[in-house]
């Protein structure tokens, strides 16, 4: 006995939770026809607030990305304590000084926002998102995909617990490895970037002043994102030998050798958390669809982690599909390989803009020729001294520029999900 729905959404990530909430509450699917697969899902909302601290990893979430989680009502739910809003980010080349000569900065209030984004626990984000989902009536299935087929008129999984589903769109939102991605046939192309991206709090001898700080080095660049409490979450990205080094150094080491690579930015850091690593690559599938398929986040692309748009970039994937969904007419053409490459034409372009752009700027700043660091310090530097410019920048960031769906773009339409919370 097999059952039947019009999604299935294989991973219990942010992302693909979202995208689940969102074809729900933009009714396109009734509950009961959505359903979510992983192994294990997200724990209790319950159980990640209670936890104490901060999670180790954490998100730089756009004002889009914020739209969208509100829209699904997961925003409200979150607690306060589990994320921060930043007012102003400054960054600037190991050749200047921040808040001078080769730097820039954006500050909310010149833009007419009330923040330039949030930094959200990964924890509590990903359990509130799926109990958010639980919540509408979304199913939430605990097992692995086993064996996918896909058939002219629908797709059919088998899950590792024996279980069988057919569904007319199945969605792979399962990661960096994605097994989905695999069983539909889709290859992927990129390269690896030979660095750790290094993941740690830190406590900071000078308040963070609601401000993301990072600096650009010849080794790869360096953020302190602020967070409650006064404390700043770390992102280093360094060469994978000198990842190994400082890993292995004291807790005091650390901080003095994050206090130099931060030009002592907010004074002395001070480490309080273990440091976690993992290996940074540009990877991007070579299809985002096929028929009766659909690839979403970083099952789709992964991206350079120095500004932050990973998410962002999967949350704006989730919103696109259900945006074209929505014009499909039924679900029973969600399937229909012209209707999903619409969705392909316009998330593939998008992602592989953001992922030439980064790639790029890695380029340039870890390139340490002198004519060239003295280029990119006084492009940083004339880019800060012209507002018309810098606003493009920020609008761009902040996901209200660009192609971004109707729903996302026009905060009006967001009030229904706001009142219900």
């Amino acid at each position: 006995m097999s059952r039947e729905f019009d999604v299935v959404i294989v991973g219990a990530g942010v992302v693909g939770v979202v995208t689940a909430c969102l074809l729900v509450e933009r009714k396109l699917c009734a509950p009961a026809r959505v359903a979510v697969l992983a192994d294990p899902l997200p724990e209790a909302a319950e159980a990640a607030d209670a936890a104490p601290g901060w999670d180790m990893r954490v998100f730089a979430l756009s004002r889009a990305s914020e739209r969208v989680l509100r829209c699904c009502a997961i925003w409200q739910r979150l607690p306060p304590r589990r994320r921060f809003a930043y007012e102003r980010m400054c960054v600037w080349d190991s050749s200047g000084t921040p808040g001078g000569r080769g730097s820039i900065r954006f500050d909310s209030a010149a833009l007419g926002e009330p923040d330039l984004g949030s930094i959200v626990d990964a924890r509590a984000l990903q359990a509130h998102s799926a109990a958010a989902a639980r919540a509408a009536g979304i199913v939430l299935i605990e097992a692995g995909l086993a064996e996918l087929t896909v058939g002219e008129s629908e797709a059919r999984l088998g899950l590792t617990d024996g279980r069988q589903l057919r569904c007319t769109l199945v969605v792979a939102a399962d990661g960096t490895e994605s097994r989905t991605r695999g069983l539909l046939g889709v290859a992927t192309a990129g390269h690896a970037y030979d660095q750790d991206a290094l993941v740690a709090h830190v406590r900071t001898e000078k308040p963070h002043a609601a401000t993301a700080w990072q600096r650009f080095l010849s080794t790869g660049p360096v953020a302190l994102l602020p967070l409650t409490d006064s404390l700043s979450s770390v992102v280093w990205s360094v060469a994978r030998a000198e990842a190994a080094r400082l890993r292995a150094l004291t807790p005091q080491e650390f901080g003095t050798a994050l206090t130099e690579a931060t030009g002592a930015v907010l004074g002395r850091c001070e480490l309080v958390t273990a440091i976690a690593s993992f290996p940074l690559k540009l990877q991007y599938a070579e299809r985002y669809v096929t028929a009766h398929g659909a690839l979403l986040g970083d099952a789709a692309h992964v991206v350079h982690p120095l500004a932050g748009q990973g998410l962002n970039l999967g949350l704006a994937d989730g919103a696109a599909l259900v945006e074209v969904l929505s014009g499909a007419g039924r679900p029973r053409a969600f399937g229909d390989p012209r209707v999903l490459r619409r969705y392909e034409r316009w998330r593939r372009s998008e992602n592989m803009l953001a992922a030439t752009v980064l790639d790029g700027l890695e380029r340039l700043f870890t390139n340490s020729n002198p004519g060239l660091r003295a280029l990119r310090s006084s492009a940083l530097g004339r880019i800060d001294r012209l507002p018309m410019l810098k606003h493009a920048f920020a609008r761009r960031a902040l996901g209200l520029s660009g192609d971004v769906p109707a729903f996302v773009s026009e905060p009006v339409g967001l009030r229904r999900a706001d009142e219900i919370v």
